[in-house]
C-alpha cells in the first residue's frame, strides 16, 4: 500500500517555531485597526484606475492587484510602513502540525514587530450568489482553514476579505449563517461569538471569534480561539 504523504512532521514544526512561545501574542486593536482601512484604502484607490477588472476579474486578479498596490503604499504611507514590511501572495506556508507542507493563504502581510515566519493571513474570497460565490463557500473554502490550523494557527487573529458583488452584508448573511451553523452539531466553525462590528472603525468590519481544538506538535496546549476580523468590501455594479 502507498503511504500517505499527508502525515505530521514535528521536524518542520520545530524549525519554524524555534525560540518562539505559542500562540504568539495577540496583536494591538488600533493595530489591527489600522490594517483593515489600509486593506480598504488599497481597494478604493484601485477601483479609481482598474475598476473594471475589479467588477469582473477573477478573485486571483484582484489579490494580485491587492498585493500590488499595498507594497506601493509602504513606500508613500509612513504608518503602513512603521506596520508592515511587504506583502505575499500565495506564500506557501505549513499546516499546525507540518502534514500540509505548501498552503497558500491569499495575502500574508509581515509585520515589522514580528517574526518574518509568522505573517498575519488575509483570507480572500468574493461574494456573488448570481455566480455560486456564496457566504457558506466563504466559510468553508475561508473561514474553516483557519479554525482546523491550515492557515494562523500560531497567531490570535487574522483577516476574511470579502470583495462584495452583489448585496450581501456581514449582518445580513454572514451572521445568520453561523448562528444557524452553531445551533447544528457538530459546528464545524466552532463559533463562539458571532461577528460583531468593530467600534471606532470607518469601514465594514466586524469579528467573530472561534475555538480551535488541535493541539501543538510536541506540547500539550492548542492555540485556543482565534479573531476573525472580516472586512467586506463593497463594489459598486456600474
Amino acid at each position: 500500500m502507498k503511504e500517505s504523504r499527508f502525515h505530521p512532521r514535528e521536524d518542520q514544526v520545530a524549525e519554524l517555531t524555534r525560540g518562539q512561545s505559542l500562540p504568539l501574542a495577540p496583536l494591538h486593536e488600533e493595530h489591527l485597526k489600522c490594517i483593515a482601512a489600509v486593506l480598504n484604502r488599497a481597494w478604493n484607490d484601485l477601483m479609481a484606475e482598474r475598476r473594471a477588472t475589479l467588477l469582473s476579474g477573477a478573485e486571483a486578479e484582484l489579490n494580485s492587484l491587492m498585493e500590488i498596490r499595498l507594497n506601493a503604499l509602504l513606500e508613500t504611507d509612513a504608518l503602513w510602513a512603521m506596520l508592515a514590511r511587504n506583502v505575499a501572495r500565495g506564500k506557501e506556508t505549513i499546516s499546525f502540525d507540518g502534514s500540509h507542507l505548501e498552503k497558500r493563504p491569499d495575502l500574508s502581510i509581515y509585520l515589522t514587530d514580528r517574526s518574518p515566519s509568522f505573517p498575519l493571513v488575509v483570507e480572500c474570497k468574493l461574494i456573488d450568489i448570481r455566480r455560486r460565490k456564496t457566504v457558506e463557500l466563504y466559510c468553508e473554502d475561508g473561514l474553516l482553514r483557519f479554525v482546523r490550523g491550515d492557515y494562523g494557527w500560531a497567531t490570535r487573529e487574522a483577516f476574511m476579505l470579502a470583495y462584495v458583488r452583489d448585496n450581501s452584508t456581514i449582518v445580513a448573511c454572514l451572521r445568520p449563517f453561523l448562528r444557524e451553523r452553531r445551533m447544528k452539531q457538530p459546528d464545524l466553525y466552532l463559533t463562539d461569538a458571532l461577528p460583531e462590528s468593530i467600534s471606532g472603525s470607518d469601514v465594514h468590519v466586524a469579528r467573530s471569534s472561534h475555538n480551535r481544538e488541535f493541539r501543538y506538535v510536541g506540547l500539550s496546549h492548542g492555540p485556543g480561539a482565534i479573531a476573525i476580523w472580516h472586512l467586506w468590501i463593497a463594489s459598486p455594479t456600474q
